[in-house]
């Protein structure tokens, strides 16, 4: 099998697999995956190692290369003459070329210090991106149940047209037996062409919610697709869960780390260095001549400049700390309160489902009398038209409140992303 035809036959099942049923838990795992924001995960993943790595690389030896040459206008000389011994004064003209390497031995836990700064930098960073993502999933339960109303509204004004068509028949039998006359049947025929209307209206919404949840997903979606109603859920006992949670948290940390690490600038510096060069003078400066030498110790650093800055720094970190913890109770206060709306909304729309259901009963009971009442020259043909629609009007309105209390419950479980 050539990679073209494989390619088709992956791409023929996709199809089928996405024109067939669709869910709500799969548009919005599609939707993550497909969100341009989830490349971040990796470049941030990538930007820590690169950071650990050049951290740890502060154990190795450092080594550098040193070159000089200078010229002076006066030069160490011996203040006086010594009977016998003659010293040549040292050239003005100075040259150096020397090897440093350097070892540390002890850092004050700067080194350890910096990676876990750039572990809660990237905790950060990542969790700004699940804000980021979860704010796709409330424009996904939008165009979800978008559809799922659009789909609704398409099935009862079929549902409409199939009353219309048995109505059309009947006032044509009535037209037959002079009960009635055409313009009557003229009337139902006008209804059912507004019905086809509404009908090609609706369909042409739901292609295009459909293209547009089709570009969040990152899949095509054929206009036949089906797209399962979701279970209602119970919303009791749920407690908030949001990423900007998660988000607070990783700040604190990064804040506790940076606070931790103002003790490693109080810490002294222990290292190891090793010197060799060439030069004219060498170490012997009453010597004048090329020579090599070399030079062995140890270096101990000790800055106390940062007790300086040590106390302002620590209240910034305090302050920013507070800052935090403001904005978290804010965000928790305002979730609190549009979870309360949300559950009101809820119960309200539960009130008037059960409500519905007797309006639908009596609708379709005074409905179910209109053809006998037009046969009997007791009711209009507009009357009856008015009573059919009075029947889809309150068939639609159930639809639409049932459509609606599912979508109160998923803006409640997104409010809290439980």
């Amino acid at each position: 099998m050539t990679n073209r035809t494989l390619l088709a036959t992956v791409t023929a099942l996709l199809s089928l697999s996405v024109s067939a049923q669709v869910t709500l838990d799969e548009c919005k795992t599609s939707a993550r995956d497909n969100y341009p924001a989830v490349k971040q995960y990796r470049l941030i993943e990538l930007s820590r190692d690169y950071t650990m790595d050049n951290a740890s690389k502060a154990w190795l030896p450092q080594v550098s290369l040193n070159a000089r040459a200078s010229y002076q206008s006066e030069v160490t000389r011996l203040p006086v003459d010594i009977p016998g011994v003659e010293i040549s004064p040292l050239p003005k003209d100075q040259y150096d070329v020397s090897v440093n390497v350097s070892q540390q031995i002890y850092d004050g836990g700067s080194v350890s210090s910096s990676k876990r700064l750039e572990d809660a930098r990237s905790d950060v960073e990542c969790e700004q991106v699940n804000v980021a993502i979860y704010d796709v999933y409330e424009r996904i339960d939008q165009l979800y149940f978008g559809i799922l109303l659009l789909d609704e509204q398409i099935r009862q004004v079929r549902l409409l047209q199939d009353d219309l068509s048995l109505s059309y028949q009947a006032i044509s039998g009535m037209v037959r037996g002079g009960v009635a006359n055409q313009t009557d049947l003229d009337a139902v025929k006008v209804e059912q062409v507004k019905a086809a209307q509404t009908e090609t209206g609706l369909v042409t919404s739901r292609a295009t919610y459909l293209k547009m949840l089709s570009t969040f997903i990152g899949k095509p979606i054929s206009d036949s697709v089906s797209l399962v109603r979701p279970a209602e859920s119970d919303v009791s006992g749920m407690v908030n869960n949001r990423p900007e949670l998660a988000l607070y948290s990783a700040q604190n940390r990064l804040l506790d780390q940076q606070l931790k690490s103002l003790d490693t600038y109080l810490r002294p510096r222990l290292g190891l260095f090793l010197q060799g060069g060439y030069g004219n003078p060498a170490l012997n400066m009453l010597k004048n001549g090329f020579e090599a030498y070399y030079k062995v110790g140890a270096t101990l650093t000790w800055n106390f400049g940062s007790l300086y800055t040590r106390a302002n720094d620590k209240r910034k970190i305090e302050t920013e700390s507070l800052n935090i913890q403001a904005e978290r109770e804010a965000f928790l206060f305002n979730t609190g309160l549009q979870s309360e709306l949300q559950r009101g909304n809820i119960e309200s729309l539960r009130r008037q489902i059960s409500q519905d259901d007797e309006i639908i009963a009596l609708r379709e009971n005074i409905r179910s009398k209109a053809d006998v009442k037009v046969a009997n020259g007791t009711e209009t043909v507009n009357e009856m038209l008015r009573d059919v629609n009075a029947v889809s009007e309150a068939r639609l309105t159930k639809a639409f409140h049932e459509i609606q209390l599912l979508q109160e419950i998923y803006k409640l479980k997104n409010i809290n992303n439980f």
